[in-house]
């Protein structure tokens, strides 16, 4: 175990009480945020199959689990040494994805096909971006971008290591991106929007998000997020279908945003299914009522998953 290196802040604890079900739900979230994350990898099914990688794993004395019968490629790894899981030959080949489980979530909603045309706009370092290719079978095509020029060549590095080879790089502002591709006609199957945003769901890999935490910070990401996810939306085919999520529990900036668009361009909340416990989207916050379908989005609790916290919404337009 280890210590929380900073308190929460009183704002913080006052809001988590509010989102939480009661303060023993809160001083379980707590207890969990002292505790490192467990070892979770994502087979890479491109280049090894599930079986094939365990059985290597398992000859090296690794500790193997597969928590989801349904998704034998998420695998929980035992205790390591310290920097061991990502310097192994397996890993440098590119057989294996180091990915926590609740990051895996977007793309299990969006569940892209082979063939299908997909956004990324917000894709380093790649983990969704080469899940994605993954269940893709590297046909189709993905637009993977991102802004900066140092987190690209940590996705093109990731993408190569990974023989994902239907992706397409852009290192674009989104907004601007969107308002490109949106002159030129373009339009996907899928688009994942897996927003920048405060990091509340990541206190136990990063404690230190609790020093800078803020309110301010909270509204300036929504309202950022509002903006690319609207900018976005006018990319998505007819019968296309988008997933907005965060690592945050911020209201402002999942089920506020997500009763925006749904409003603002005639969209559906769609129900998710995945493999861990869910909690519904919440009706109301600050003042503000959404509309009864954001409790079909889903808030993933580390307390409920032994898992970093995380937000996902699918959407569709309306028939």
């Amino acid at each position: 175990m280890q210590n929380l290196r900073y308190e929460p802040k009183p704002k913080f604890e006052e809001r988590m009480l509010k989102l939480l079900e009661s303060r023993e739900d809160y001083d379980k979230f707590l207890e969990i945020s002292k505790i490192q994350s467990i070892n979770s990898i994502r087979c890479n099914t491109i280049k090894i199959s599930p079986e094939k990688l365990k059985k290597r794993l398992e000859e090296k004395g690794w500790k193997i689990e597969q928590p989801f019968p349904e998704f034998p490629e998420i695998i929980i790894i035992g205790k390591l040494n310290p920097g061991e899981l990502g310097k192994s030959p397996e890993h440098m080949l590119g057989y294996y994805y180091v990915q926590e489980i609740s990051s895996m979530l977007p793309i299990l909603a969006l569940a892209p096909k082979p063939g299908e045309i997909l956004l990324d706009l917000c894709a380093a370092p790649g983990s969704k971006t080469t899940q994605a290719s993954m269940y893709m079978e590297n046909s189709g095509t993905i637009i993977a971008n991102d802004k900066e020029v140092g987190r690209i060549k940590i996705l093109a590095s990731n993408t190569e290591r990974c023989g994902c080879t239907n992706i397409i790089m852009t290192r674009h502002d989104a907004v601007q991106l969107c308002e490109r591709l949106n002159k030129l006609r373009m339009k996907f199957d899928k688009i994942l929007l897996d927003v920048p945003c405060s990091g509340e769901g990541n206190i136990r890999s990063s404690p230190k998000t609790l020093l800078m935490w803020n309110e301010k910070m909270i509204q300036k990401l929504s309202r950022l997020q509002r903006k690319i996810a609207s900018t976005a939306i006018q990319l998505l085919k007819p019968d296309g279908e988008l997933v907005y999520s965060t690592c945050t529990h911020a209201p402002e900036e999942n089920e506020s945003n997500v009763n925006f668009l749904a409003e603002r361009f005639n969209m559906s909340i769609e129900q998710i299914s995945l493999p861990v416990k869910c909690r519904p989207g919440i009706q109301e916050w600050q003042g503000e009522k959404f509309i009864p379908e954001t409790k079909n989005c889903c808030r993933v609790y580390p307390q409920d998953n032994n898992t970093e916290g995380f937000f996902l919404a699918k959407l569709t337009f309306k028939k």
